[in-house]
């Protein structure tokens, strides 16, 4: 048997035989959940945040609410997620008298960081949107916010689709440093079968396809979704 067939069946021992699954599929999931409600967060947070900076700054609050948007979108998209957590975990958590589990953690600091590029990608959506769809629902009588949020965001959430995927992919692939907090990801599961087998080639090479097949169904879905949104088009 080659070398690399022993380091195989040295994985495999460790993977199946003393359980090793089992913290991968933890670590999967977290990974899984991490990043879509951390996704969910940011477009929820980064939605606001486009239709603040979009708003006439005609009035002080507009004004107020702009500058803070700048320093929150400043604040997330200079600093490294990994920082963001330790800082968070290590720091806010301890100051406030707050203790949450590192997974929750985790979620809400992905979700906050997430909100600072969807609220630059939602911002170029809205205003890819033609200024006319806003002129017509103020024209029927809506509200500025209730026009932006039932016209023009649903047309601009179509309008970047494609860029709410590649944030989606840059998540999952952004866990890998939850671990910094001692949550349970992809890479602690694989990290503690390669330190138990003594062997970290195999476990790597798996750990690199899981992501690999992560991201293809990933992209896969949101090209579903686009072929169906364009359908609907045709269909109005």
């Amino acid at each position: 048997m080659g070398s690399f067939g022993i380091k195989l069946e040295e994985f495999w021992k460790v993977f199946y035989q003393h359980g090793g699954y089992k913290r991968v599929i933890t670590g999967l999931q977290n990974t899984v959940y991490i990043a879509v409600v951390g996704l969910a967060i940011g477009i929820i947070i980064g939605t606001l945040i486009a239709v603040v900076k979009v708003l006439p700054k005609y009035r002080l609050l507009p004004r107020i609410l702009n500058k803070f948007c700048n320093f929150y979108v400043a604040m997330f998209r200079g600093t490294p997620i990994v920082v963001q957590l330790l800082v968070a975990y290590y720091v806010i958590l301890p100051l406030i008298g707050t203790n949450l589990p590192a997974l929750n953690v985790c979620v809400l600091v992905f979700g906050f960081n997430s909100a600072a590029y969807v609220s630059e990608i939602m911002r170029s959506g809205i205003m890819s949107v033609d200024i006319g769809q806003m002129e017509a629902g103020r024209a029927l009588g809506l509200s500025y916010g209730v026009t932006m949020m039932k016209i023009v965001v649903p047309q601009a959430i179509k309008n970047i689709l494609p860029t709410l995927g590649n944030e989606f992919i840059a998540l999952i692939k952004e866990t890998s440093v939850v671990s910094f907090v001692g949550a349970i990801d992809l890479y602690t599961a694989f990290k503690d079968i390669g330190n138990n087998s003594y062997e970290f080639m195999v476990p790597y090479l798996v750990m690199a396809l899981i992501y690999i097949v992560l991201v293809l169904l990933i992209t896969l879905l949101i090209k579903v979704m686009e072929r169906s949104l364009r359908k609907s088009d045709r269909s109005h």
